[in-house]
């Protein structure tokens, strides 16, 4: 890579909500096709902590109306339209829903965020008999070359391991260690596969958290180290790797 794509790249740390909704791997259609199965009705699917609606708009293939609900304005202006989807800002603890309404609940990658306990409260009160609680995250991203996931795995672990919020443990390891107070489903193994460039797989890693942390303790050399290091084994940056993300959910009866 040369110094001027590495410096064009920067751009991608000041993306916000527009990066996160270019570059997010998509949940796959049969993770909604599941959820809708196993919900009681498909009258009412409530995403909370829904981002820019990736989920979301899953859902609303398969339920009459979807409700998607996040805290930040930002990824909501971002969020993916659909005419049977109601976008609303709120928080996961204070949902704006009526008793008995919902019959599937879901928080994609964003249950680490909930204060868990009220977030569950709010759940038992706006779930139907017998409703879906499914919170859902997808892994750590694997790629096709050993080279580049030896690479990688370095600068996840190691060079910026540091700057990732101690609730990223709870989303490597499956949010299996969280509290879940429901009837426990046993789902089906699902995975995200997609076919990347370069630029699609750059600006993924510009969407992190701890990358944006990186980059404000003034660590921006270990990042644009790795871009080249990556560009270097990727070759031809117009080339398509296969990226793949294990999902993991935990799945319950309210």
């Amino acid at each position: 890579m040369s110094g001027a794509s590495t410096d064009k790249r920067r751009n991608w740390f000041d993306g916000g909500g527009n990066a996160y909704a270019r570059f997010r791997p998509e949940y796959p259609a049969e993770l909604a096709a599941y959820l809708a199965w196993v919900a009681p009705d498909t009258s009412l699917a409530v995403d909370v902590g829904c981002g820019n609606g990736q989920l979301t708009v899953r859902l609303a293939e398969h339920f009459t109306a979807v409700m998607g609900l996040d805290p930040s304005t930002d990824q909501l202006a971002h969020a993916t339209r659909r005419s049977n989807v109601d976008y609303r800002c709120a928080p996961a603890e204070r949902l704006p829903l009526a008793e008995r309404s919902a019959s599937l609940v879901t928080a994609a990658q964003a249950a680490h965020w909930f204060d868990l306990p009220a977030f569950y409260a709010e759940v038992r009160r706006i779930a139907k008999p017998e409703a879906v609680v499914a919170l859902i995250s997808y892994g750590v991203l694997r790629l096709d070359d050993e080279g580049l996931a030896d690479r990688f795995v370095r600068f996840y672990r190691q060079e910026i391991g540091q700057y990732w919020p101690a609730e990223r443990q709870l989303v490597d390891s499956g949010y299996s260690t969280l509290d879940f107070p429901f009837a426990p489903i046993a789902p089906p193994a699902m995975a995200i596969r997609l076919r990347w460039s370069l630029d699609d797989f750059l600006g993924y890693i510009a969407t992190w958290s701890a990358v944006r942390r990186a980059r404000e303790a003034g660590q921006e050399a270990v990042l644009h180290r790795f871009a080249r290091d990556i560009a270097r084994i990727w070759g031809d940056p117009t080339h398509r790797r296969e990226i793949s993300w294990p999902i993991n959910m935990r799945v319950g009866r309210a």
